[in-house]
């Protein structure tokens, strides 16, 4: 499934105005969604928390540096590109950077004036340089650096499955008909219950029938209330929540059949794998054991699985009976014709003669 990552570009402006159009263009190359602060409208809200609001919805930060410092916020001194890069940090956001070489810098302030370079805060800007230089950066001395860095780094957090990304709505799959069926199941439990009280006598065999029906129901709303969220990647639209009991009966088919963490499995294999086949081994219902002469694990349905299934099909056959019963007592009953005195008298004599 093809998700793109939104990238938030954090730099100084005026003085970088090409370089962030190369990142953009880059970043729009790779297929991926940039966002920066000429991108933002103004509003009620202060701009910093704009900055961190933008900073939190995107995948990855990137930061160009220049020669200068920017724009300082009054009331930490520090100034706004420093302050995002610091909080992107501080949220542990996927980031990289791309720094100005001393030789660049020096020939863009011989050619194009000394308004490129600081003059302000010059202690400021080599402190933040030095910030950005230990962890993940890279120089650059023209546009096609930042273009390679821009792309290699998107390449690498691509691979990335904690990324959630956009996703187009035609690739994701979608469970409401499975929402819909699931739904239903709580009514069923108690018609299932009435039913086979009033077909079975109360024996040991009754007892214990009743007994692991009651300890199904008990499974079922454990299960039901038990909330997994499915990322972007195989969810239409943004994370989507959906109960443990729903990912289980819908993805019933593969769970049997087993999934893996084989390196080649799909994103949804290895989501069931790692997030939904742990939580059902908790109740039994699944089991995990190495795979002869491979170096991964598979997970699939156990016994105990394959009959809290079973017993979910019998609850939806007997909804979907008891539907299909109430529709044909809603169909019009066929008319009567109706006799009256003088044809009955004259039927009577002609069956006399």
């Amino acid at each position: 499934m093809k998700r793109k990552l939104q990238v938030f570009i954090s730099s100084t402006y005026s003085d970088l105005q090409e370089e962030r159009q190369a990142a953009v263009s880059a970043i729009l190359k790779a297929g991926h969604i940039p966002a920066g602060m000429e991108l933002f409208t103004s509003g009620d809200q202060s701009q910093m928390t704009i900055i961190k609001n933008w900073i939190d919805e995107s995948d990855v930060y990137m930061l160009i540096l220049g020669g200068r410092y920017g724009s300082v916020e009054k009331t930490s001194g520090i100034s706004y590109t420093e302050l995002e890069y610091d909080y992107a940090h501080e949220q542990g956001k996927p980031a990289f950077a791309v720094v100005i070489t001393e030789q660049a810098l020096e020939q863009k302030i011989r050619s194009k004036g000394t308004v490129f370079g600081e003059k302000e805060n010059p202690k400021e800007l080599a402190l933040f340089r030095q910030k950005v230089l230990t962890n993940m950066s890279s120089f650059f001395d023209d546009y096609k650096d930042i273009k390679l860095c821009v792309h290699e780094s998107l390449a690498d957090f691509s691979s990335k499955r904690e990324l959630k990304g956009w996703v187009s709505a035609d690739e994701v799959v979608d469970t409401l008909p499975l929402f819909e069926e699931i739904k239903k199941l709580s009514e069923e439990n108690k018609a299932l219950k009435e039913q086979v009280a009033k077909n079975e006598a109360r024996s040991p065999a009754a007892a214990k029938q009743e007994n692991n029906i009651e300890k199904f129901t008990e499974l079922k709303n454990i299960l039901k209330e038990i909330e997994i969220k499915i990322p972007a990647t195989l969810a239409k639209g943004n994370e989507t929540p959906i109960s443990l009991l729903q990912l289980f009966y819908g993805g019933r088919d593969a769970l049997i059949n087993g999934v893996t963490n084989a390196a080649t499995s799909s994103p949804s294999e290895s989501f069931f794998y790692h997030n939904i086949c742990p939580k059902l081994q908790v109740h039994g219902l699944v089991i995990n054991e190495e795979v002869p002469g491979t170096r991964y694990r598979r997970s699939y349905v156990s016994a105990a699985g394959n009959a809290f299934l079973a017993q979910m099909e019998r609850e939806i056959h007997l909804t979907k009976k008891k539907d299909e019963n109430k529709t044909k007592d809603k169909e019009p009953a066929t008319p009567k014709t109706k006799i009256n005195a003088t044809t009955k008298k004259t039927i009577t004599r002609r069956s006399a003669k």
